[in-house]
C-alpha cells in the first residue's frame, strides 16, 4: 500500500512528458507540412524540428502516415469540442455563422498540406468519421436546445453538408472563392436548412 502513492506520483510526469513530445512531434510535422510539403516530410526532420530523437518518434509512431493520422485526429477532435461548446453556449443565428466560421478555419493552410490531413482522415476508415459524429451528438445531448427534432438524416445533413463543402473549396484553391463570401453562403444555406426545419432563429 505504501508503494501506490509514489507509483502515481512518478506515472503523471511521465504521462505528461509523453503528451508533451507527441504534441511536439505533432506540432513539428504540421509547420513542416505547411512549409515544405509532404514529399519532403520524414520522420528524420520531424524529429529535428521537435527537438526529439528519431528513437522518440519511433517510440509513439510506426511511420509518417501514423503521424499524419494523428494530426488529423487531433484537428478533428479540436473543431468538434469548440462547435459543441458553440452549440451549448451560444444559441441562436450569431452560433451558427460561428460554427461555420470555426469549420472554415479547420480548413486553413496550403493545399496541400490541407489534402494529405483529408488523406490521413480517409484512410482511418468511415469507422473514425461515425465515432466523430456520435461523440458530439453525445457531448451535446440534454446540454443544447436545438429547437428541431434532430432524426439521424438531419444530424447527418447538418454536420456533412457544410464539412463537405468546405473540404471541396480546400481542395479547388483554383476556383479563387472568397473565404467570406463562402462563409455567408454557407450560413444562409444552413439557416434555409434550418428554416424548413421549423428552427425559426432569429436573424
Amino acid at each position: 500500500m505504501s508503494k501506490q502513492p509514489t507509483e502515481r506520483k512518478r506515472r503523471i510526469p511521465q504521462q505528461a512528458r509523453a503528451g508533451a513530445s507527441v504534441d511536439a512531434i505533432l506540432d513539428a510535422t504540421l509547420q513542416l507540412l505547411e512549409a515544405d510539403g509532404l514529399d519532403r516530410l520524414t520522420t528524420n526532420h520531424i524529429a529535428a524540428r521537435a527537438g526529439v530523437s528519431i528513437g522518440t518518434i519511433y517510440q509513439y509512431f510506426p511511420d509518417k502516415k501514423a503521424i499524419l493520422a494523428a494530426l488529423a485526429e487531433r484537428k478533428a477532435v479540436a473543431v468538434r469540442e469548440g462547435i459543441a461548446e458553440l452549440v451549448i453556449h451560444e444559441p441562436g443565428a450569431e452560433a451558427l455563422r460561428l460554427i461555420v466560421r470555426a469549420l472554415a478555419e479547420s480548413f486553413q493552410g496550403s493545399p496541400e498540406a490541407q489534402e494529405a490531413l483529408l488523406d490521413a482522415s480517409a484512410r482511418s476508415g468511415a469507422n473514425a468519421l461515425r465515432q466523430h459524429h456520435e461523440a458530439f451528438f453525445a457531448s451535446i445531448d440534454g446540454r443544447a436546445n436545438l429547437g428541431i427534432e434532430l432524426t439521424p438524416e438531419r444530424a447527418f445533413i447538418l454536420t456533412h453538408a457544410p464539412i463537405g463543402l468546405l473540404r471541396a473549396a480546400a481542395l479547388e484553391p483554383e476556383l479563387g472563392l472568397d473565404p467570406q463570401g463562402l462563409e455567408d453562403e454557407l450560413v444562409r444555406l444552413m439557416e434555409a436548412y434550418l428554416w424548413a426545419l421549423g428552427a425559426r432563429t432569429p436573424g
